[in-house]
């Protein structure tokens, strides 16, 4: 194939790396851009770190498949009790609790008290050191591997969750009192910055917890029988949920400020472009990110070293759109997003599947988001539900929900909103809309393309009033796209790409 002089990256959307993957024999995006003579690399924002990860392309793959197949087993292990739940007769309810999701601290975590007659269980060692450790253990990790998370307040109602499952336990008991009297110092604690004396008081408080319900289960009071058990249970449970959260801990900015950054360095190292400048597509977060990247540059007088780049279903404000993505509004709240640290998408699209692809389409509605009808080959369709998307954390959603109100998607900060500073951007732009796209609609698209330069931006909406239509995935892998969208992509990239 003739080659560019400029090498491409693509950027895949959240939670999916449907545009880097060869679906079908020659349905793949990809694989077309590099045989129209494109060096094309594939970036697939599916973790963080890829700055610190890896100095060489082994070691970078290495990485990358080590931290996806992490990320797949964590998915995998903390959905199959909710999907147990959610399942009746083999039918899933259209509506799971959220709560319902390991980690989500329910009450149906915590065991029942049983009533026996036999008190020799009282006489079963109680593993103080074991407790303590835990229990500091816990605490230690309120304060310190979550002082960044969502904001300064987050381990603030972290801790008031936690305790208040342990106040559940011991309530209607003469130690809940004394509970209360600890809790307040903890608080306190947990609000520092840590330190080794911190450190050595919390170890201390979590002694004294310990041996306040020792004195209780000595009293052989029938409300705290078993009471050790339940709140191993309870700190167990919510361990869980802080490892779920440290290990997922990246939002929209670290992908913006490092990830991408990182690889769009390594692409210039090995393709060695003249002017060092880069071709991007990005489709739908994807398409954000190169949004984003361009606003932050025109705010710090920087070059994007970007020759041209395409977006594909993206926006920086949805407000003015009925975008079905506002059904993720109510984990804007931060509670409720500790509460649910991560979304597995992937694994919650895959046990939807065969709901919505066979009688009584009960989920039906779901492929009218990924695909217009008859648009996608429907092996396809189900290649692309099933293995390409992966787990979102909470904090990527919250981060993203700003998109939905007024002023456009902001920092993490939430006082940087990337459209206020889109209109400095100094290189061409083609801006494709999906007709029948509901995840990111054409007035959406329209929404951020009115704020570009008139003399760079280009806008295309591709479908037809009386068919073709293309929906969100249509435009990188429906059946049309290869006639009619990446034709048109490709002349657009070539006005700034010569062929040699």
């Amino acid at each position: 194939a003739p080659t560019r002089n400029h090498p491409l990256l693509l950027l895949s959307g959240v939670g999916t790396n449907a545009i880097g993957y060869d679906l079908s024999p020659g349905s793949s995006f990809a694989r077309y851009m590099a045989g129209q003579g494109f060096d094309t690399w594939i970036l697939e924002v599916r973790g963080a770190g890829l700055s610190v990860r890896g100095s060489n392309l082994k070691e970078a793959q290495q990485s990358a498949h080590g931290v996806s197949e992490q990320m797949e087993a964590v998915a995998n292990s903390t959905t199959s009790e909710a999907f147990a739940k959610s399942a009746t007769n083999g039918v899933y309810s259209a509506d799971p609790q959220l709560t319902d999701f390991p980690g989500a601290l329910s009450d149906s975590k915590i065991s029942p008290v049983k009533k026996e007659d036999d008190l020799t269980r009282l006489a079963t060692v109680w593993d103080e050191s074991k407790l303590v450790t835990k229990l500091t253990e816990t605490f230690m990790s309120l304060s310190e591997r979550l002082s960044g998370f969502l904001s300064e307040n987050q381990s603030k109602i972290m801790s008031a969750k936690l305790f208040d499952q342990i106040s559940k336990l011991l309530e209607d008991s003469q130690l809940s009192e004394g509970f209360n009297e600890i809790r307040g110092k903890l608080s306190s604690l947990l609000e520092r910055r840590q330190s080794s004396a911190i450190a050595i008081q919390i170890r201390d408080l979590s002694q004294n917890l310990v041996n306040m319900i020792e004195e209780g289960q000595l009293s052989v009071s029938p409300q705290l029988f078993d009471l050790q058990e339940r709140l191993f249970s309870t700190i167990d449970d919510f361990q869980k949920q802080l490892d779920l959260i440290v290990q997922y801990d990246w939002d929209f900015d670290h992908y913006l400020e490092e990830d991408v950054p990182a690889a769009m360095e390594y692409i210039r190292a090995q393709s060695k472009p003249k002017d060092g400048k880069l071709l991007a597509i990005g489709h739908s977060m994807g398409g954000i990110l190169l949004y984003a990247m361009l606003s932050r540059c025109g705010f710090e007088g920087r070059e994007s070293r970007l020759a041209a780049i395409v977006t594909l279903a993206s926006s920086l404000d949805y407000t003015s759109s009925k975008s079905t993505l506002k059904l993720l509004l109510p984990l804007a709240d931060p509670a409720q997003a500790l509460n649910v640290p991560v979304v597995p998408l992937g694994a919650l699209l895959t046990a939807a599947y065969p709901l919505s692809s066979s009688p009584p389409y009960v989920f039906s509605w779901l492929n009218n988001l990924i695909s217009a009808e008859d648009m996608m080959h429907p092996e396809l369709l189900k290649k692309l539900v099933l293995n390409n998307f992966c787990t979102i954390p909470a904090k990527l959603i919250l981060q993203l929900t700003t998109a939905f109100r007024e002023g456009g998607l902001r920092d993490r900060g939430g006082k940087f909103f990337y459209k206020d500073h889109i209109h400095k951007c100094n290189i061409p732009i083609l801006a494709i809309a999906g007709d029948q796209d509901l995840i990111c609609p054409p007035e959406a698209v329209e929404e951020t393309v009115k704020l570009l330069p008139e003399d760079l931006v280009t806008y295309k909406v591709f479908g037809e009033p009386s068919g073709p239509h293309y929906a969100h995935y249509d435009l990188v892998g429906g059946r049309m796209a290869v006639e009619q969208v990446y034709p048109c992509i490709v002349q657009f990239l070539g006005r700034y790409d010569s062929v040699s």
